[in-house]
């Protein structure tokens, strides 16, 4: 199974879930108060919590306290989060309900827990319809201390294309890295802060010929969901009009070191070379309107 909907109350993606080995994440929709986080989802892994609608949340790592200040929702910019080391103890105490992440990574190497404040350090992707906003908190280049752990986050305006052309990472001839990708999507509304139940958007993830097995998803995505890509070339992803979408992508594999590095799908690997001639879409890097926001 590669596609979770929301809508059946799927919240937790372990490797046995995926039905892989190393990727995971947990979505912690939390009340007024302090919730201790599951024991087992850090057992073997190592952990980014990461909130995504919560502001002003106290965590406990082991003892040790960290203030996470948080965002309003996805579509307002990066935050700040906490890499959690695994086997760790972790308890979080939020003023007002909230929502974060914990991207998890089954590891065998133990680095610490740290804090890492926000940071404004967007790349701006791709040109025309084609213009996203990826943010690259925890990328390898980025964040080094982690064993097989990856994440980013990703936002497309309304009306344009993103993780195209379609490429894959998973020990594919050509590829460079093996890595297994869970992508979490948020649909908003023009001004909207966070996801909207009103929208949806669409995903395609499939074969190339040599592969062993043939699969053709072209999916219908909306607020909540989550999608796995086990293998294929993945994209595009697409936004439509009048709804933004967001999603985090969390990666990790066998590969000798952290790499996100991929191979395009050679069909569609020309389209790179058409944005040279092509401006931004204006709109990113993305912030709402908060004043004007849809709720």
């Amino acid at each position: 199974m590669r596609f979770f909907p929301a809508r059946d109350g799927n919240s937790v993606i372990t490797p046995v879930i995926a039905g892989w080995s190393y990727s995971g994440l947990v979505l912690l929709d939390l009340p007024h108060g302090t919730t201790e986080i599951d024991a087992t989802h850090l057992a073997h892994s190592e952990g980014a919590l990461i909130p995504l609608k919560a502001i002003n949340a106290t965590v406990e790592v082991d003892g040790q306290k960290f203030s996470l200040k948080g965002r309003r929702g996805v579509f307002t910019g990066g935050t700040d989060w906490i890499y959690v080391a695994p086997q760790s103890r972790v308890v979080i105490t939020l003023d007002e309900p909230g929502e974060l992440a914990l991207a998890t990574a089954v590891a065998e190497k133990k680095f610490p827990t740290k804090y890492v404040e926000q940071s404004d350090v967007v790349e701006i992707r791709g040109a025309g319809h084609a213009t996203r906003e990826v943010r690259p908190f925890m990328h390898p280049d980025v964040f080094t201390d982690a064993h097989r752990l990856m994440a980013v986050e990703l936002v497309t305006p309304d009306g344009n294309w993103s993780s195209f052309p379609p490429h894959r990472h998973d020990a594919f001839e050509g590829s460079p890295a093996n890595n297994e990708e869970i992508y979490y999507f948020r649909i908003g509304k023009k001004k909207s802060a966070h996801g909207h139940n009103e929208g949806w958007g669409f995903h395609r993830t499939y074969s190339a010929p040599q592969d062993p097995e043939y699969f053709d998803d072209a999916i219908t995505v909306r607020d909540g969901d989550i999608y796995l890509v086990p293998r294929g070339f993945h994209g595009p992803c697409v936004a439509m009009p009048g709804y933004p979408m967001y999603y985090l992508n969390v990666l990790a594999g066998s590969s000798a070191k952290r790499t996100m590095d991929f191979c395009d799908d050679p069909d569609h690997a020309w389209i790179r070379d058409s944005w040279k001639t092509q401006s931004p879409d204006p709109r990113v890097p993305w912030r709402c309107d908060l004043e004007s926001e849809v709720e």
